[in-house]
């Protein structure tokens, strides 16, 4: 509505003009100039980035649990790194590019929190096969236990504070932490046994992903979800 027909309605209609009435009719037969809103300004946002993370975070369990339950010797650990450091890490961290634009303040997060360790364990065992950061052999046991303990505080808290989503999500989430607390004890131990146990935790997660993957590649082609279970929380 123009500001000539909202005066108008405030005189009272014995006051009004032949020229304010005709005003007021013309403006009530033009359309309403729709507000803007939040989301025209934003643009069309589309896309699961579960299709890309979780692909990208299964190969990298995969490759790992390998590595750890013997498939490669245990002298050639970092087999497992060009698909870590590139794929998963990579991977990972434009999913969480992706998710953070579309607002999903959770996906982005989780995403950004494996990329960040799949990245960190790369760059922990170049830099201590090539001696990056001057670590003697004697101290290369308790970098390890400290590059390990601080993700399994961040992976425990990751598991508690996402409670609210489907338990195929908190399942993950709890056996990353177990698969890391067990390599912890074998690397302090040294034992190949906790070790294998933590390479057989981490195929069963990526089993999980690749049912997490199953149900966002349902819905991506036209079907239904698959049943992720009810949350711990609601």
């Amino acid at each position: 509505m123009t500001a000539d027909a909202s005066a108008s309605s405030l005189v009272p209609a014995q006051a009004t003009t032949a020229t304010t009435a005709t005003t007021a009719t013309t403006a009530q037969e033009l359309p309403a100039t729709p507000e803007p809103t939040e989301a025209s300004g934003s643009g069309p946002l589309l896309g699961d980035p579960m299709m890309l993370g979780l692909p990208c975070f299964i190969v990298g369990s995969v490759s790992l649990g390998l590595a750890l339950i013997g498939v490669v010797p245990a002298a050639a650990i970092g087999a497992a790194i060009p698909i870590i450091l590139t794929a998963t890490a990579i991977g990972l961290f434009l999913a969480t590019i992706w998710a953070a634009s579309l607002g999903q303040n959770a996906v982005a997060s989780v995403f950004g929190i494996f990329a960040g360790f799949w990245l960190s364990y790369a760059v922990l065992v170049l830099g201590l096969t090539h001696n990056w950061f001057g670590i003697l052999p004697a101290s290369a046991q308790a970098t390890q236990e400290l590059f390990l303990v601080a993700w399994l505080v961040v992976i425990v808290m990751l598991t508690l504070t996402t409670l609210r989503l489907p338990v195929a999500y908190t399942a993950v989430f709890f056996l990353v932490a177990v698969a890391l607390l067990l390599v912890f004890l074998g690397v302090n131990e040294g034992s190949t046994g906790l070790l294998k146990a933590a390479g057989y935790v981490a195929l069963v997660f990526a089993a999980i992903g690749v049912y997490l993957y199953a149900s966002s590649a349902a819905v991506a082609t036209g079907g239904r979800p698959l049943q992720l279970g009810r949350p711990v929380l609601h």
